[in-house]
């Protein structure tokens, strides 16, 4: 979730001109790059009380002590402040935030190749641990917590996540356990016009079920197996079906700009921003205000751009439209999978002819047997059948697609290896083997006997 919001006063004047703001994300192919986003939690080391392992409020001797920390460490970095509390950073390598619980995110800078990602975040976690060490907490990207109590997840001092946790009870069960209890790892990909975002967003949305399955890492719940593969996902489904998930209006033909921005304004708004203050208007119609119904307190103002852009981050589909593509269907998971994330839409989406046979294979069944799917891969994972087809077997088919587009951008590392090394976790899946959540309950049924709390040692950052 975003921690910028923007304050631009332009007034609107039709929904055109918000089509035309996403629409100058448009670059030419020179200048697409790729940005990895990533969250983990964190969690209390080497005490004896209750709070063993369970994450660090913000204060003390929390979170705000290793951003303070961070901050003494990087003097050039811009901090990010809410009502006095920092919050993140504005760094040369990307922008370091936080979710509503703690869990800590690396907004990584736009870069050229995967290479280049790996090198990012390898000296993210090296920040990490440079603050973090001394304070005794450390940090595990898992989709889901896998044992503590929505009680016992701390909150940090965040307008926006005041608005959103008194809002999210009025439209899920859920939605408090989406904000302090999962992890997500995503990346954001750019576009060359409107055919070509629309033709992304349509595969990429087709394809999450798919990519749900691959990364799932998040398979317990307060201690237990939770019967999902992705726990994380779940949650989504009883979040808030307004703002998420797979839209049926993303897969119409002509979908473009105007039609995203159709859906955007249908969904409600969370907050305000005028004279630099969040302002909650939760529940209140964007699509009513830009007809002349203000929301109460605002009648004599115009709404504006920055209305507008802040809006944009309040949506939260499966794949989100910017001025990028964000891909948003993953659990978060080691670094290895972060990577493999990123190899794997890059692959897919980066080279154009790839991406016109992977539309061929996704045209293969109806768009509403992936949206059907969505539900099927959270509890069961490549286990299930798409048509009549097993998704292991559809995942290797989209996997080799995803290795053709990687070898055809030829980006080598010093060692002369190029991309397609980081889709190496993927074909051991595809092929057989066990993704994160059924490797991590084989630990718990063997090794672990029973204690998952071990999976905090085994996967730490």
């Amino acid at each position: 979730m975003s921690s910028i919001l923007d304050q631009d006063q332009t007034p609107i004047t039709s929904t055109t001109q918000l089509a035309e703001h996403l629409a100058e994300g448009c670059k030419p192919t020179s200048k697409w790059r790729i940005g990895t986003e990533h969250e983990k939690f964190g969690f209390i080391l080497n005490q004896e009380n209750e709070r063993y392992l369970l994450p660090p409020a913000y204060e003390p001797n929390g979170i705000n002590a290793i951003l303070t920390s961070m901050q003494r460490r990087n003097s050039e970095w811009k901090g990010i402040y809410d009502q006095g509390n920092l919050i993140g950073f504005d760094t040369d390598r990307g922008a370091i935030s936080l979710e509503p619980a703690g869990q800590f995110e690396l907004s990584g800078a736009p870069v050229n190749d995967i290479h280049a990602a790996k090198q990012e975040i390898e000296l993210h976690f090296q920040d990490v641990h440079q603050a973090a060490d001394p304070l005794n907490i450390g940090f595990a990207p898992i989709g889901f917590h896998p044992f503590a109590t929505r009680a016992q997840m701390p909150w940090m001092p965040k307008e926006r996540y005041k608005i959103m946790k008194a809002y999210m009870p009025k439209v899920g069960t859920l939605g408090l356990d989406m904000m302090t209890r999962t992890c997500t790892v995503q990346v954001n990909l750019d576009f060359s016009s409107e055919e070509d975002m629309a033709r992304k967003m349509r595969v990429s949305l087709a394809l999450q079920p798919l990519a749900t399955a691959l990364f799932a890492n998040s398979p317990f719940y307060e201690g237990k197996p939770s019967g999902y593969q992705s726990t994380r996902a779940h949650i989504w489904t009883d979040t808030d079906n307004n703002r998420s998930g797979m839209p049926p209006a993303f897969f119409e033909e002509g979908f473009g700009f105007e039609q995203y921005v159709e859906w955007l304004i249908d969904v409600p708004m969370y907050f305000v921003i005028r004279d630099g203050k969040m302002i909650d208007v939760a529940g209140e119609s964007f699509r009513n205000w830009l007809n002349g119904k203000a929301p109460n307190g605002f009648e004599n103002q115009p709404v504006t751009m920055g209305d507008f852009k802040n809006h944009i981050t309040t949506a939260f589909p499966d794949v989100r439209l910017k001025q990028y593509i964000e891909m948003r269907g993953a659990d978060a998971g080691s670094q290895e999978m972060m990577l493999a994330m990123s190899a794997f839409w890059t692959g897919l989406l980066y080279d154009s002819a790839t991406l016109i046979a992977a539309e061929k294979l996704v045209k293969e069944y109806s768009w509403q047997e992936y949206i059907e799917l969505r539900p099927q891969v959270i509890k069961s994972g490549l286990s299930v059948l798409l048509g009549k087809e097993n998704l292991r077997h559809f995942g290797k088919r989209i996997l080799a697609l995803a290795m053709d587009g990687l070898k055809a951008r030829h980006l080598q590392n010093l060692q002369g290896q190029d991309e397609r090394i980081f889709l190496a976790p993927l074909e051991e899946i595809v092929h057989g083997g066990p993704c994160q959540a059924e490797y991590w309950l084989q630990r718990y049924a063997t090794v672990w006997q029973g204690n998952v709390k071990h999976i905090l040692d085994e996967a730490k950052i």
